[in-house]
């Protein structure tokens, strides 16, 4: 028997006999005869358990994750503390499988869980309803675009502010090739959409604006202003946000933001280098029957009691594909139960104090690189959250090199997509102690 394969040979001769054929070989005379490989494929003998045990571990080995670097890189994905309770509770039996119920009614504490997340993400946003989340950020922004121009009757464009992080921006063209939708990007001035260039941009034509605030950048956009002249033409403002941010910034809904979406790694899920992630889509009452995937409502059952029900749920399988939205189903489930356990964990009070310490330490970091001559500001008299661009004097690679072998995880290079020359957005987040934030500092200055 093959160790893996538990096929006898008297059981493969049983299966070709079944079938009428004489050898393995038999089953690929379809292939022509000049283009099949013959010989022996050239594989290294099998290994035991524990050899390929002790191959995989020292693969793994060469990696370096986020318990041997001290981290000052964001970009998206952020280092946040994630309390204890929070994987211990989603590690319970009850969560095992976050996989779409196909008679969600008799699943009522999936429901409960969705539920709970949702009204806690529209909580957060000042939102009046969400789904049960998103692949990731960047398909949330993705299916943000998609609800706009499906609720205008006319308009196809999308204004899309540089400011939006590259790799959304890159999703977004990705999907809009098989859509009928025009994509135009507005410039920044001194790292924030040029409001100028969006007001004469807006016109019949432009079914939403796409916004993030705090910017790729770490500039706080004028979301109010950008509101305002969005609707002055009737389109849609979309809102891409750091959920974190909302814990001392104002929330979108209180800003005239009409659907506000974003990645939630940050609220209770590790960076799972680069993977999984959860993205959040929420929106006024008036685009809940554009929203994609499920929304789950609270109803009472047969006999009064509290019940929870998939209210919409807008996927192929029960509406006609033409007037579907995409079939976001069994999504992340398990990263939006940890995103709900961690916000109930920090509660109100709690995210304040994360948001909170994330900005003070890194204006404190900011201050001290500034102090040190070696750096200045990348956009002068911007106000920022936890992440902020710096210009040095040598390239962010070399100044990444050296920081990484004093275990320093740096900050992201503002050439791969800005060609900001020796431009570099640190990020930092409540984490940091002030011995690792002066130790940056001080390696940062050496040239």
């Amino acid at each position: 028997m093959h160790r893996y394969i538990p096929n006898t040979e008297s059981d493969v001769k049983e299966m070709l006999s079944d079938i009428g054929a004489k050898s393995i070989n038999d089953l690929f005379v379809d292939i022509p005869e000049k283009i099949r490989f013959s010989g022996e494929l050239n594989l290294e003998p099998s290994k035991s358990e524990l050899e390929v045990t002790n191959i995989l571990k020292k693969l793994g080995d060469e990696n370096k994750s986020l318990d041997e670097l001290v981290c000052f890189l964001g970009a998206g994905a952020y280092d946040h503390f994630v309390p204890t309770t929070v994987k211990h509770m989603a590690s319970r039996s009850e969560f095992f499988t976050a996989y779409t119920p196909y008679q969600p009614e008799i699943s009522q504490g999936t429901l409960r869980a969705i539920f709970e997340y949702q009204s806690l993400i529209c909580e957060l946003t000042g939102m009046d309803n969400t789904n049960a989340s998103m692949y990731d950020g960047q398909t949330a922004v993705v299916e943000a675009a998609m609800m706009a121009v499906a609720s205008s009757r006319k308009a196809n464009k999308i204004l899309v502010s540089k400011g939006l992080n590259p790799e959304a921006r890159q999703v977004l063209n990705t999907y809009i090739q098989f859509r009928d939708i025009e994509l135009e990007e507005i410039s920044l001035v001194n790292g924030a959409t040029n409001l100028d260039e969006l007001k004469e941009k807006l016109s019949a034509d432009v079914a939403g604006v796409i916004v993030q605030s705090p910017n790729f950048l770490g500039v706080i956009e004028d979301v109010k202003k950008a509101s305002e002249l969005v609707h002055e033409t009737k389109a849609v403002l979309i809102d891409y946000v750091d959920p974190i941010s909302l814990g001392i910034l104002e929330s979108p809904g209180n800003l005239g933001v009409d659907i506000v979406c974003g990645e939630a790694q940050s609220l209770g899920n590790g960076m799972n280098f680069g993977g999984p992630y959860i993205g959040f889509l929420a929106s006024k009452s008036k685009y809940v029957r554009k929203l994609p995937g499920r929304v789950v409502g609270q109803s009472t059952d047969v006999d009064g009691k509290r019940a929870f029900v998939l209210t919409l749920q807008a996927r192929e399988q029960h509406i006609r594909r033409y007037k579907a939205t995409s079939n976001i189903c069994s999504n992340q489930g398990l990263n939006a139960l940890m995103s709900s356990i961690y916000m109930v964990t920090m509660g109100k009070e709690g995210l304040k104090e994360v948001a909170y310490q994330s900005m003070a330490k890194a204006h404190y970091a900011y201050d001290k690189l500034i102090a040190s001559g070696k750096y200045k500001p990348a956009f002068e008299g911007q106000s920022f959250f936890k992440e902020f661009a710096l210009i040095g004097q040598e390239k962010t690679s070399e100044v990444n090199e050296r920081l990484l072998k004093n275990n320093v995880l740096g900050g992201y290079d503002l050439e791969k997509s800005y060609d900001i020359e020796n431009g570099v957005l640190l990020a930092v987040t409540e984490k940091r102690t002030k011995d690792e934030i002066d130790n940056l500092v001080k390696l940062m200055e050496v040239k």
